[in-house]
């Protein structure tokens, strides 16, 4: 969702809120890439619950703990100009 992308790319983890779809049968910490709505990859993160638990999960549970995104190197680059 775009919201949740903008959110994902200023440092924040995902909830359940904010996923679009999940691959199934992913475990908990497994390692994920995280896409745009338009199959864009923006960055990766660590799947705080197991696909079959965020089917129960509330809205505001986190899904996905974010690690790095596109927008790391963005806001490195203007550490360093400015």
């Amino acid at each position: 969702k775009q919201s949740a992308e903008m959110s994902f790319l200023y440092g924040n983890h995902i909830t359940k809120s904010g996923l679009a779809r999940m691959t199934e049968n992913t475990p908990q910490y497994a390692g994920v890439v995280v896409y745009s709505m338009s199959d864009i990859p923006l960055g990766f993160g660590v799947a705080a619950q197991s696909t079959d638990y965020c089917q129960q999960l509330d809205p505001s549970g986190n899904v996905v703990l974010h690690q790095a995104d596109i927008g790391d190197y963005l806001r490195g680059l203007e550490d360093e100009i400015f």
